[in-house]
């Protein structure tokens, strides 16, 4: 079996959590996933914000320990920062295909009230500035860097919880778009925040 680094991206309440536990297993056969948040809540039950650092330097070390034994694994991220290109490269330089799936929503608007909806459901929470910059951090960052890094990399729409596909996109190749008019409001969203 091929080594595959599977990166389940999008903004905060975007739903990456929830599609990984039934893509990720059921569909590309990847049994390990980490993710800072979970690991927060395993260190801090009732206030994993107040770990979120600790989480997620435990976060990049298992990341290390998996590249460096060569296992499939999966990880989670707003793609709000851009420190995972190092890391994509090195995988890709020893082995892996690096494959990303974005999910987005329409609005930061959205990804706020998601959030909200989260945090009355017993999750964790997160500033509504903080859920702003990384929304459109992540969008920007999905289009300057991670979408011509990764080998393949799929784009959802996940507004309505449906996982609508916008585009595709193979390394070296063209996007192929499958949603037209979502891709072009995902794009503005882009260029207005670049300008």
């Amino acid at each position: 079996m091929s080594k595959k680094l599977y990166i389940i991206a999008g903004c905060n309440g975007a739903g990456k959590t929830t599609a990984s536990f039934t893509i990720l297993p059921e569909v590309l056969d990847c049994k390990e996933f980490i993710n800072a948040d979970e690991i927060a809540k395993g260190l801090s039950p009732f206030q994993p914000e107040n770990v979120a650092m600790q989480a997620g330097r435990i976060m990049l070390a298992r990341m290390d320990e998996l590249l460096q034994k060569g296992e499939t694994f999966a990880f989670e991220t707003t793609l709000a920062t851009k420190s995972y290109k190092q890391k994509i490269e090195w995988a890709q330089a020893n082995g892996y295909e690096v494959t990303l799936l974005f999910f987005w929503l329409d609005s930061p608007n959205m990804a706020k009230k998601r959030v909200a909806q989260r945090v009355a459901e017993g999750g964790h929470n997160i500033p509504l500035e903080t859920i702003e910059r990384r929304y459109y951090n992540g969008i920007v960052n999905l289009f300057t860097i991670y979408i011509d890094t990764v080998d393949i990399c799929y784009i959802f729409d996940n507004s309505e919880g449906e996982r609508t596909p916008i585009a595709k996109k193979y390394k070296g190749e063209k996007e192929i778009i499958y949603n037209t008019d979502l891709y072009n409001q995902m794009k503005n969203s882009y260029e207005k925040e670049r300008s």
